[in-house]
């Protein structure tokens, strides 16, 4: 055949490498071991490599009914967070020849509208991060396998969940501040009804309730997830009339960026009449001074192991139990508090 005339098939493969269609389709489909030799296999491969043979993904999965396509649908796309489990999500799904469509969700953790006419003809399966747990019955139906990420576990719909270790990236931190002597302590809470921050704040709560002699109160009311609402709901936290706290412990970096331009507002500063620790490790935790302590999220490991989940699901496989470690960054945004 002349190059670049046609696009080449499984034929010419078999042709080409000298064995029938039947073992082109055993070995590119990676089915081969104990049914042909080696030696075939390695013929097959050199012989498609030689060809720029690729298969016809269309008809094959006409074929077996399956598009080899699955959703990701995250509650938006304000932080790099999501990219990051985005882009592990991909790599995983491209190793295995699937495609990842990404949906954030206009109604943000509330119920997802179908962005297709008919998702259930569309895909094969769905992750979803950080979401409710009721958020994608209009996407999933009943017919479509579901993974849930960085949801409760025992309220989940989905076939299996996949979570970061936030409790423990929690008590990291208070471990943290109260090993520097923090006593007093401010928690900025995330104005989003989600799992994940109930975690945070329980976590909290439990870890510096144990400790005789602490207090901590939170914020007279939770802060949208953006540096103008972190500013003003430190502002009103720390009010005249309200007790200044030693440290601020923050929902998420963006929070804390918030809070450290509420703190030199009010003349304050950073680490040394507050302290100050953030959840995500954010490229932000490093653009602002000082540097913030935070507790890293692996965002593409999470996307990783969310795929590896729902892959795993879709074969008819237990999935991987257990969730996944994070780590407490130390950096200048906490210290010692000042001597009474």
């Amino acid at each position: 055949m002349v190059r670049g005339s046609t696009r080449p098939t499984s034929r010419d493969v078999a042709q080409a490498a000298g064995v029938s269609q039947a073992a082109v389709s055993l070995v590119l489909g990676d089915k081969w071991r104990g049914r042909v030799s080696e030696a075939t296999a390695e013929r097959v491969r050199e012989a498609a490599r030689e060809l720029a043979y690729r298969p016809n993904l269309a008809a094959r999965n006409l074929r077996l009914g399956r598009t080899r396509t699955v959703l990701l649908v995250v509650p938006a796309l304000t932080t790099e967070f999501f990219a990051g489990v985005y882009t592990g999500a991909a790599r995983v799904a491209a190793d295995h020849g699937f495609g990842v469509v990404l949906y954030p969700s206009p109604e943000g953790i509330g119920p997802a509208r179908d962005p297709f006419a008919s998702a259930q003809a569309a895909l094969d399966g769905v992750l979803a991060s950080s979401m409710a747990a009721d958020a994608l019955t209009a996407i999933r139906g009943d017919q479509l396998p579901l993974v849930m990420l960085d949801s409760d576990p025992a309220g989940s719909l989905g076939a299996a969940t996949v979570n970061l270790d936030i409790a423990d990236g929690v008590r990291q931190v208070g471990e943290h501040l109260l090993g520097l002597g923090h006593r007093h302590f401010l928690h900025l809470a995330a104005d989003v009804p989600s799992w994940t921050f109930e975690v945070r704040a329980r976590e909290l709560a439990r870890r510096i309730g144990a400790v005789p002699g602490t207090s901590l109160r939170a914020a007279p009311a939770p802060a949208p997830i953006s540096i103008d609402g972190a500013l003003a709901a430190t502002e009103a936290a720390l009010g005249p009339a309200q007790a200044r706290p030693t440290a601020i412990v923050c929902d998420d970096d963006m929070l804390a960026a918030g809070a450290y331009k509420a703190l030199r507002r009010l003349g304050l500063r950073v680490p040394e009449d507050v302290s100050v620790t953030g959840v995500d490790d954010l490229g932000l935790a490093t653009a602002i001074d000082p540097e913030l302590t935070t507790v890293r999220l692996d965002a593409e490991r999470f996307g990783e192991h969310g795929m590896r989940a729902l892959l795993a699901v879709l074969e008819g496989r237990t999935p991987a139990a257990g969730d996944i470690p994070v780590e407490l960054v130390v950096r200048g945004s906490t210290a010692p508090p000042k001597a009474s």
